[in-house]
């Protein structure tokens, strides 16, 4: 596209010249006669990539002009144009007062084409540079979104007044991606969310990478609780088929989006205040099953409002006095943090810790859903046969991870051995039986056996 550039001068003779110079190297430009005219005229078409400005101009010379410009930009948090005065004026003097005023050159009447040409030239090179530089300092090389820097400044703009959502959306198990496929498949996971999400928001929304797995919209107009519900069943329906392309049919890391929004200006207009909303509403779906939505419509049961609890209440939200006489099976999200949290706690008291990894696959006969209820059945009664300070996980359908807290390494294959009698003595058949074990500790010892 050719590069705009408006002339303003009230010599009509100089506007056909200088018309007709850059006309002819291929750019577009616009001529006006009046600082008062080339003001009304940007404030209604935008800024162009160029200004040329004549100083000496009656009712409103070029410095009057330049400084109503540089005020109506602060005003609307506006980009300043870049600006090069014209004038006929050869002193020193006019010369450093228009640099002093903030232009980029100052160029003498009559026009010299090819050299005007040149340093119109040599002025527009150095404004792409300091463009691409200022959207590389704005932009997620990762993404193509905007990063931290350009959120705080454009994220800004658009809540001033506006009226839309802000949204902040996290990656549901995106750490599992990076620890199991590596970095490089969590890169193309980010990639393709990334361009999904740009897709998947109107035009005029502004979308950023704030974190890790961590993002924010800003999306125009007014939204409701049935557009985010559409809007976050497609991101979770992409992304978990963008995880099974890129790490395959079998994964088992159940990736997905959670989402916390709010209504701008119906909740306010700073950014970082409306975040701190969206955050808690965020809160809301993390700890209420992930893959969803939430809303922020005021306070709710579990907010941090500042009123004090005590141990006893608090105790009980935690679910102190619910604690079942049975090892504790917890999901594929919620295992790694229980487990980075006791394996950090063993290494601190030279603890030690068995891990055990159960393999289940079909007998002869056995018809799929058959075995699928084998599975849970074997899952079930391994729960109940452990101790209660022990913690398991269903890692994939037919597989049991198992972590035996505070065991000595030559219990380890007796612990195995006693939960896979259980099911057997408790009529257990239907599938077979694999099992991997490894003791983490000082006497560290691995063992593999089978069990037909």
């Amino acid at each position: 596209m050719a590069e705009w550039v408006i002339v303003v001068d009230d010599d009509t003779a100089n506007l056909k010249v200088a018309g007709h110079i850059l006309s002819g190297a291929g750019m577009r430009v616009t001529a006006l006669k009046s600082g008062k005219t080339f003001l009304e005229y940007v404030r209604e078409k935008g800024a162009p990539d160029l200004v040329l400005l004549d100083i000496n101009m009656p009712e409103m010379d070029g410095f009057e002009t330049l400084k109503s410009l540089r005020d109506w930009e602060k005003a609307e948090k506006r980009e300043e144009m870049p600006v090069v005065f014209l004038t006929a004026d050869e002193t020193a003097d006019r010369e450093n007062q228009s640099y002093a005023a903030g232009v980029l050159d100052y160029i003498r009447k009559p026009f010299e084409p090819d050299i005007l040409v040149k340093r119109i030239d040599n002025i527009l090179s150095r404004q792409r540079r300091i463009s691409t530089l200022k959207n590389e300092a704005e932009t997620d090389a990762m993404t193509g979104l905007l990063n931290k820097a350009g959120v705080t400044k454009i994220f800004a703009a658009r809540c001033a007044g506006n009226e839309g959502c802000l949204m902040m959306i996290d990656l549901d198990s995106f750490k599992l991606v990076n620890d199991i496929y590596g970095h490089d498949a969590g890169d193309e996971v980010l990639r393709d969310f990334a361009e999904d999400l740009r897709n998947s928001v109107p035009e005029g929304s502004s979308l950023g990478r704030i974190g890790g797995d961590e993002f924010i919209a800003f999306i125009p107009g007014a939204a409701d609780e049935e557009k985010l519900r559409e809007f976050t069943a497609g991101l979770n329906e992409r992304i978990a088929a963008n995880g099974k392309r890129i790490m395959g049919e079998d994964t088992d890391i159940p990736l997905g989006v959670s989402v916390g929004a709010v209504m701008v200006p119906e909740w306010g207009t700073v950014p970082e205040e409306l975040r701190t909303l969206a955050d808690k509403a965020l809160y809301r779906v993390k700890t209420g099953g992930k893959h969803g939505f939430a809303l922020y419509k005021g306070a709710m049961p579990g907010d941090d409002d500042g009123a004090e609890g005590d141990l006893k209440t608090i105790s009980a939200i935690m679910g102190e006095r619910n604690i079942l006489d049975t090892a504790l099976m917890l999901d594929r999200t919620t295992f790694p943090y229980v487990y980075q949290f006791i394996m950090r706690y063993l290494v601190r008291n030279r603890g030690g810790a068995g891990k055990v990894l159960f393999t289940l696959s079909p007998e002869e006969g056995v018809s799929e859903e058959e075995f699928a209820e084998c599975c849970d059945s074997f899952g079930e009664q391994l729960k109940n046969s452990l101790r209660k300070s022990d913690i398991i996980t269903q890692s994939r359908s037919n597989q049991y991870f198992v972590l035996l807290i505070d065991v000595r390494a030559d219990s380890v294959r007796m612990v195995v051995e006693n939960a896979i009698g259980h099911w057997r003595s408790s009529g257990g058949t239907g599938i077979r039986i694999r099992y991997e074990s490894e003791y983490t500790g000082a006497d560290a010892d691995r063992d593999t056996g089978k069990e037909g």
